[in-house]
């Protein structure tokens, strides 16, 4: 009985190097998912010819691509607290490949060289985002697992936990979205790529695309403090002369800060000059309130603030959320009260953006949230 034809060598070998470049994975990866796949597929068809004291290897020709599979007398050892089995010295090589193996092996060894491939594949692809980690990325919303959102980012799935959600936001399939790619986590099936739209530095990045001055490092956000969907204070400070940081982060009539916004779905930006002299960066991250007076007592690291009545509730500001964003951003503790002898700023009442009366309370002690440590301390 004539044996069939072999491949040529050229043949096996630009078929495994065809599969190692499209999967941008080494050719001994594939290689050995074969020799694996080869060994299960013989311990699952000819489970009568597998003796327990015994290891298996396979020898795969790299020309050919024919394998055979060997038989070594084994020993259990232990290794800490687990036993293996280790080839003894000396021990005989046996040849064991059942007759007409090839066949059944290659159609049983099939899926399980796709699963390992699939897998070095994947392991290269995370491997690509954790280079891009802290920067945006731009994806589709393909389905909904629980509460996380899954999105395609391009050549990975990557998962949006409801922590990283902003919460006012409503999400839907085939929705693009931008984000911020956060992390690398392990997940209930292997390595997931983590996504962020509440991540402080969303916004930093977002600035750092938008205004040309951020990337290059001419104009450097000092400090950060969200509250996601509702509003951001940021703290600018310009490293190069002439350069205003805060007029190039609004840009032109607003387009670039409007361009941020706009990815954030209207969430409110206060953009302040950073100060050395933190009365005054105090004052100035309390914005659009005006006219304040400040005491800063570093002892106790508080900020005793005086407004004058029309300007307290936009100092307080909505269910105090413009104080807490000024704590935040400062890093102080900070204590609003009114105080008459303060002219009122005339032209500024066109500023209070909805701020409820309930708000002008007569003194608000307002706690800092701790600073985020991605984001450099603004009061450093």
């Amino acid at each position: 009985m004539k044996k069939a034809p072999q491949p040529s060598r050229s043949e096996f070998s630009a078929a495994l190097t065809q599969v190692a470049h499209e999967r941008n994975i080494e050719p001994e990866v594939v290689i050995d998912s074969i020799k694996q796949a080869i060994i299960a597929a013989f311990k699952k068809d000819y489970p009568g010819s597998i003796k327990e004291a015994c290891v298996y290897e396979v020898d795969l020709d790299s020309g050919t691509g024919e394998a055979k599979i060997f038989e070594l007398e084994a020993e259990e050892v232990t290794v800490g607290d687990q036993t293996e089995l280790k080839v003894k010295k000396g021990a005989n090589r046996s040849e064991v490949t059942p007759p007409g193996f090839g066949r059944i092996a290659a159609q049983t060894a099939k899926q399980v060289i796709l699963q390992k491939i699939r897998e070095a594949e994947k392991s290269v692809i995370v491997a690509e985002y954790e280079k891009r980690m802290g920067t945006l990325v731009s994806g589709m919303i393909i389905r909904f697992v629980g509460q996380d959102i899954i999105i395609d980012v391009g050549k990975a799935e990557a998962v949006m936990p409801p922590s990283e959600q902003v919460h006012s936001e409503n999400y839907h399939l085939n929705q693009r979205l931008t984000c911020y790619l956060q992390s690398i986590r392990e997940g209930l099936r292997g390595k997931e790529v983590v996504v962020s739209r509440v991540d402080n530095n969303f916004v930093k990045e977002l600035f750092k695309r938008e205004v040309p001055e951020v990337n290059s490092g001419a104009v450097e956000i000092r400090g950060i403090a969200r509250d996601p969907g509702s509003r951001t204070k940021i703290a600018v400070y310009s490293t190069q002369s002439g350069v205003d940081p805060v007029g190039s982060c609004v840009g032109q009539k607003g387009v670039r800060v409007q361009a941020v916004i706009s990815e954030l779905n209207g969430e409110k930006i206060d953009i302040i000059q950073f100060n050395d002299d933190p009365e005054k960066y105090v004052s100035a991250a309390l914005s659009p309130a005006a006219g304040l007076k400040v005491i800063i007592n570093t002892k106790t690291n508080t900020a005793k603030v005086s407004a004058s009545p029309d300007q307290l509730p936009l100092a307080i500001g909505r269910d105090g959320q413009n104080a807490k964003l000024a704590g935040k951003l400062s890093g102080f503790h900070i204590d609003i009260s009114p105080d008459e002898s303060i002219p009122s700023q005339k032209g500024t009442s066109e500023k209070k953006e909805n701020v409820s009366s309930d708000d002008s309370t007569s003194q608000v002690p307002i706690s800092p949230v701790q600073p985020d440590p991605a984001v450099p301390e603004s009061s450093q």
